[in-house]
């Protein structure tokens, strides 16, 4: 399940193998470009980005998902691995999943 709002650069899509793309489910526009690569915003775009995914419809849609299958991977798109929306998403499941 590709989690980015935009393609990957250098996938087809029709190459990618994808079951789903929840575009909905990542940063807003305006967060995305906010964070623009700045570790020193970090926490701030962790708190900002838990703010959009509370209550939001792609991410009861994401639960949803989750619990109808056995595995779940959610793919970014991110250069950086350790300061990627994915990660705090992936979080964010955990803390709000039974």
């Amino acid at each position: 399940m590709l989690v980015d709002r935009l393609w990957p650069r250098g996938i087809k899509k029709e190459e990618a193998h994808l079951d789903k793309w929840m575009k909905e489910i990542a940063p807003s526009t305006a967060l995305r470009k906010w964070i623009h690569y700045e570790p020193d915003k970090w926490d701030q775009f962790i708190r900002k980005y838990h703010t959009e995914l509370n209550g939001s419809a792609a991410f009861k849609e994401l639960l949803f998902d989750i619990s109808e299958h056995k595995t779940v991977t959610l793919l970014f798109a991110a250069k950086d691995k350790d300061h990627n929306h994915a990660l705090v998403l992936q979080q964010f499941i955990k803390n709000h999943s039974a």
